[in-house]
């Protein structure tokens, strides 16, 4: 299993320094925000609703709760480099992790907005993280062309502003994702939600009529239905390793539930599997969920 033994890798090399600023983008207007706080760290945001994070002198350190559940699966993975196929990229920030934390690792990036992707190549040093590809394409065509068993790890983490695409939540297209996966490999999906979980357990449903093996994370208040956030579902044909990302993510300044698969049956319930013929909206946050603080002073 990974542990933290930091590897020396610099993505970003003598760059200049980041302008922050609003830039038109095909969801919308990105905007590039410094953090006061960390030197080197950046906040990308599209239409308000913050969408990445990295800190380009230091890939190893994830600032979004949910992204770092994602990297407690990541780490509790067998040691050594990994194909990887991210579904959504946004800043690159798990590219950058992954690079850093297992280096030699080839990966490729899919993601619909171009323009995103030229703002986070020209200020965030997207062409300088190492065995990293990236193709400008919608999701489902392009993962349809890709090869089968052909990647150890799948991540999706793709959202149009607020709101993950629906055609990305159907078991067709997870189908097809799964396809694109070794015998051993392993799917992470990042969704939202909030009270009520419908759209969580129909999408957990999903999840468990194809993989035999899945895990959920989630703070506990996400996790009864109490407020809108985010929820990381695993799967593989593979047991994975429940204890250790149980042990990751409850020692997290914001613990998270680990929800093995026996579990996540009960949760499921009596909820369908969605497919392109019994689609479900995905939900959408309510205001500021996702977001900055009103600046208006107000």
């Amino acid at each position: 299993m990974l542990r933290a033994e930091r590897a020396e890798v610099t993505l970003h090399g003598e760059r200049p320094r980041p302008v922050p600023g609003l830039h038109r983008v095909r969801f919308g207007t990105a905007e590039l925000l410094a953090d006061l706080d960390r030197d080197n760290g950046w906040l990308l945001t599209v239409e308000g609703v913050a969408q990445s994070y990295v800190d380009l002198d230091d890939p190893w350190h994830l600032e979004f709760d949910y992204v770092r559940r994602i990297g407690d699966i990541i780490d509790a993975l067998p040691s050594g480099p990994l194909d990887v196929l991210h579904i959504g990229g946004g800043a690159a920030t798990l590219p950058r992790y992954l690079a850093a934390t297992r280096p030699d690792s080839d990966q490729l990036v899919i993601d619909a907005d171009g323009p995103l992707i030229d703002l986070v190549r020209a200020e965030l040093g997207l062409d300088t993280i190492p065995g990293l590809r990236v193709m400008v394409a919608e999701g489902r065509p392009a993962v349809a062309e890709l090869p089968d068993a052909d990647y150890d790890l799948v991540v999706l983490d793709a959202y149009e502003r607020a709101a993950m695409p629906g055609g990305l939540a159907t078991r067709e297209f997870l189908a097809d994702a799964q396809r694109t996966l070794r015998p051993h490999g392993t799917m992470v999906v990042n969704i939202s939600d909030g009270p009520g979980l419908r759209f969580a357990r129909r999408f957990v449903a999903t999840m468990l009529s194809l993989f035999p093996h899945a895990l959920l994370l989630a703070e506990p208040t996400v996790l009864r239905g109490r407020r809108y956030g985010n929820l990381v579902v695993a799967g593989s044909a593979d047991e994975l390793p429940v204890r250790d990302i149980a042990s990751r993510a409850a020692a997290a300044a914001f613990p998270a539930r680990c929800v093995p698969t026996e579990q996540l049956k009960a949760l499921a319930a009596r909820a369908v599997p969605i497919t392109d013929a019994n689609p479900m909206a995905t939900p959408t946050p309510p205001e500021h969920a996702f977001g900055l603080p009103d600046r208006s002073g107000q």
